[in-house]
């Protein structure tokens, strides 16, 4: 029997945490006249009014669209092919009107083929992760992999040469004063240890801050990008659009990966499997129609009535079942999660004090961050930690990322595999 959380027997409770030092960090400087710049361009007011400041600015800019779309065999209605999420047929309506837009500007403007990289890095993991019992993020994902890697290579492969990759994102870029060792009250001056990294932080508009998603951007590659909106915010972006009088002022901002119908169809390549949906106790309450259709925390669309509302509180795949509880089931007093990014590939092996958070929606909470020591019989991709909560959470879900912030920096991104009730 496994030695329950917080007994000095368990595994969840080696390692004693170390403070971190005191670390000033400094924002790095946006590109400035002369200055080579890509902008990534989606057609929207963020993007469209970062390639403008920065040609104001007397920036060369050039702007480049990502072409994901490869959906038409999707048998969709009219309606699902008139929505405004990121894959989406209409990305050619966006595509023209970037043309517009820097065309009117003297800007150069490209398209960049990603297909292949798309279905592959963000499609198919999107449905197997639910086919796995796992709840997805594909925006994270496709920053790492597609946007901030996929397009840059097709931009390198185009010939275009830039200092600078600059997007619409809410986010600030930083450089501590001190070794990122220091940082989780280490003294490692070699190496990985003794270096300085580039690091996202917060930007200025909480409400619209977009660290979370940025969070598993490589060191390597955040030196050569910015986000000129870092500093605003977006009622502040949406005015100055205004006032240029662009067309992307008025657009409706997309807010999903994908929408409604897409999503069905998208997980029409094979059968759903119906399964029980159990309480708890293991009593039978009714039937899913396939686990790929339901995530942690999820209430409507059960199917099961009760006389106090039920949630999805854990999906178990070996069974093929969905387990239903109450809210108060719902909470979990740490996770476990592997699959890290850390700042110049540095992890620091130690326990340390974070802010963390488990989703985009969540507030940073305290934490205790400490290794995790495997147990017979577990796996993980990479070495796993233990995320200790101050105050519970609500939802934990295997296979979302989990961001850790040190003062307002992230000091590290990593996959939760299993929440620890």
């Amino acid at each position: 029997m496994e030695a329950e959380a917080g007994t000095p027997e368990s595994p969840l409770r080696k390692g004693a945490p170390q403070k971190g030092e005191n670390m000033t960090y400094n924002k790095l400087e946006l590109p400035k006249a002369g200055d080579r710049v890509v902008v990534g361009m989606s057609g929207g007011v963020d993007s469209t009014m970062t390639a403008l400041i920065l040609k104001e600015k007397g920036c060369l800019v050039t702007g480049v669209t990502m072409s994901l779309w490869d959906g038409d065999s999707l048998s969709l209605s009219r309606a699902a092919l008139m929505n405004t999420s990121c894959y989406s047929p209409l990305e050619k309506n966006n595509m023209d009107e970037c043309a517009d837009f820097c065309a009117e500007h003297d800007i150069p403007y490209f398209t960049v083929d990603v297909k292949e990289a798309y279905k592959k890095e963000v499609i198919e993991y999107f449905k197997n992760e639910y086919r796995n019992a796992r709840t997805p993020n594909p925006c994270v994902r496709c920053n790492q992999f597609v946007k901030f890697g996929a397009l840059l290579e097709g931009v390198k492969n185009l010939g275009v040469e830039f200092d600078y990759f600059c997007t619409g994102h809410y986010a600030s870029l930083v450089r501590g004063d001190g070794c990122v060792a220091s940082a989780f009250g280490k003294t490692d001056s070699f190496g990985a240890g003794g270096s300085r990294p580039v690091q996202i932080a917060f930007a200025s508009d909480a409400a619209k801050d977009q660290s979370y998603f940025l969070s598993r951007l490589s060191s390597s590659v955040l030196e050569k990008v910015r986000f000129p909106l870092s500093s605003f915010t977006k009622k502040e972006v949406v005015q100055m659009a205004k006032d240029f009088n662009l067309v992307a002022a008025s657009r409706k901002e997309s807010q999903d990966f994908i929408q409604g119908e897409m999503l069905e169809s998208l997980f029409s390549d094979k059968p759903s499997v119906p399964g029980n949906i159990i309480d708890l106790d293991g009593k039978i309450l009714g039937k899913h129609r396939g686990i790929e259709h339901y995530t942690i925390g999820q209430r409507r669309g059960l199917g099961v009535s009760s006389s106090k509302p039920l949630y999805v509180e854990s999906i178990d795949k070996e069974r093929n079942v969905v387990v239903l509880g109450h809210s108060d089931d719902l909470f979990s007093s740490a996770l476990i999660a592997d699959d890290f990014v850390w700042p110049a590939d540095y992890d620091p092996d130690c326990a340390f004090e974070a802010f963390v958070k488990i989703r985009l929606a969540s507030k940073p909470v305290k934490a205790l961050v400490r290794p995790y020591f495997a147990e017979d019989g577990e796996h993980f991709t990479g070495k796993p930690y233990l995320v200790e909560f101050e105050q519970a959470q609500r939802a934990v879900s295997p296979g979302q990322t989990v961001v850790f912030y040190k003062d307002g920096v992230t000091c590290a991104a990593g996959i939760i595999v299993r929440a620890v009730k």
